[in-house]
């Protein structure tokens, strides 16, 4: 639990880090002094068995002369009471020495470090097998008795017979040593609370952060959060980047249920026209035949075609709108596959105005074209652009009063593409709902006159066409003044155009 924060996780390596490195320098400490002490003493103290085998005469025809021998050791007591003495044979087997007797643990020593020193092929300090610890290596000093390649034996001299068993005795033992541990506790105690503090001066944006996005969490308006963002313009760092990252994905977040939940509330709507649009045919074609039923008889032949009229009239209304929703459908879950090929689209506006014109002479609307000369050929799914063309022209007649025009407009400007225009004289689109038409959620505005219900579902089906063909459709719309659509093809310019 104490350490869920970073600052604790920190602050917890931070003193763990500290503690190990104090430890490892007050023993690399006290190693270096320990070493340094041994190679002092050694050079100081080198040639003290040489001198000694030189004042003295200790052995003599392999005998050892007891006198002389107890006499070096009390004086050696006298003077240094921390050298030890050995009297060793030829082998290297111990024949006297000066130590108390219940502490020498070796009757041996090994010759090959005394003659290393004795020949000066060393590097101080140099160690040699310390009579009184089985497995333990000391300082020495080493000289041959008698003359000749053949000594009849050598004094062994150990440097530092008293010696502490655990670093903590060195240090007790040793003034420097303890002046070193303290200047080291109070250096790592001083690091230490520093580099709390200075943890603390860097995590405190971050403690900012998390707050900030704990009260993101428990609901709090996005307009209301401080995030904690340096105002610098060049010192954006980690925690400046996630905070950036963070506003912006809350931002997005925001703006994504904003949308979410406007689509649900046309979703909603939709569903409402719909099903008034499905139930209105529904219910006119129900009526019309329960009264062919009942009056058959008293019908004329006239009324009874009439009816039938009528009828078959709201069966088509209701097989578009379905028509409608069941592409939509498609064209949203990618099921429709994109056939381009090259062809006139020229040709084809003059079709499919063909094809309105009656409806436009009906509602006394002039329909026209405006195509220029040489169009080349565009590359497209001849079946989709049709398509498009008909909502377009749906729509512009739709929302076009008597007396009014629609036109179509084909431009070729620069080389790679023409330019498609529908240009009606209608009641225009008010300001607000020009961002929102070609949603499929969306019922344009009640004041807007038609001259017939419908779904909506022209646009968001033209759009989405558009662009799984990699384009996009523009409007440009006044009230009570027009409306224009526009949208590119690509130019045909080969086998593998588009």
């Amino acid at each position: 639990m104490m350490l869920r924060s970073l600052y604790a996780k920190l602050a917890f390596v931070l003193l763990g880090l500290f503690f190990l490195i104090g430890t490892a320098f007050i023993i690399i400490s006290v190693f270096a002094t320990e070493q340094y002490q041994q190679e002092v003493n050694q050079k100081l103290n080198r040639e003290i068995a040489r001198l000694i085998v030189s004042e003295k005469i200790i052995m003599q025809d392999n005998q050892v002369n007891q006198d002389a021998l107890k006499n070096i050791f009390h004086m050696l007591m006298v003077i240094n009471p921390s050298i030890e003495i050995y009297l060793l044979d030829r082998t290297g087997n111990i024949l006297a020495f000066s130590a108390d007797p219940g502490r020498v643990k070796r009757k041996r020593i090994d010759l090959n470090p005394v003659k290393q020193m004795i020949n000066g092929q060393v590097t101080l300090p140099f160690l040699g097998d310390d009579p009184r610890d089985a497995d333990g290596k000391k300082v020495f000093s080493a000289a041959p008795i008698g003359a000749g390649n053949k000594p009849e034996g050598y004094l062994y001299v150990i440097l530092g017979g008293e010696t502490y068993d655990s670093i903590i005795q060195k240090i007790q033992g040793s003034y420097i040593l303890q002046l070193g541990v303290r200047v080291m506790v109070i250096s790592l105690i001083v690091a230490s609370a520093a580099g709390l503090i200075i943890f603390a001066f860097l995590t405190r944006r971050l403690k900012r952060l998390a707050h900030v996005m704990d009260k993101y969490t428990s609901g709090m308006p996005v307009d209301e959060l401080q995030f904690p963002v340096s105002s610098h313009a060049g010192s954006h760092d980690e925690i400046d980047r996630l905070g950036f990252t963070f506003k912006k994905m809350t931002e997005k977040i925001n703006s994504q249920m904003e949308t979410l939940e406007k689509s649900d509330v046309m979703r909603r709507d939709l569903v409402a026209n719909v099903s008034h649009d499905l139930r209105t045919p529904l219910a006119t074609m129900r009526g019309y035949m329960e009264t062919l039923l009942l009056k058959d008889d008293s019908l004329s032949g006239e009324e009874r075609r009439n009816y039938l009229e009528i009828a078959i009239s709201h069966c088509e209304r209701l097989s578009q709108l379905i028509s409608d929703l069941f592409e939509l459908a498609k064209l949203e879950a990618d099921d429709r596959v994109v056939h381009s090929e090259p062809f006139s689209l020229s040709e084809l506006v003059q079709d499919v105005v063909q094809k309105f014109r009656l409806t436009a002479q009906q509602g006394n609307i002039d329909i026209a074209t405006n195509i220029g000369e040489e169009l080349p050929f565009t590359y497209a799914d001849i079946a989709m652009i049709e398509r498009v063309l008909e909502n377009l022209l749906d729509n512009a007649l739709r929302y076009t009063p008597a007396g009014g025009s629609v036109s179509i407009v084909l431009t070729n400007h620069d080389k790679d593409t023409i330019t498609v225009q529908v240009i009606d004289t209608g009641c225009g689109i008010p300001e607000n709902d020009l961002p929102l038409i070609f949603d499929r959620f969306y019922q344009t505005d009640k004041s807007r006159k038609t001259k017939s219900s419908h779904s909506g579902l022209g646009l968001a089906v033209t759009k989405k066409i558009l662009e799984l063909h990699g384009t996009f459709i523009k409007v440009k719309s006044f009230q009570n003044s027009g409306t224009t659509f526009t949208f590119e093809l690509p130019v045909f310019k080969g086998e593998n155009s588009r």
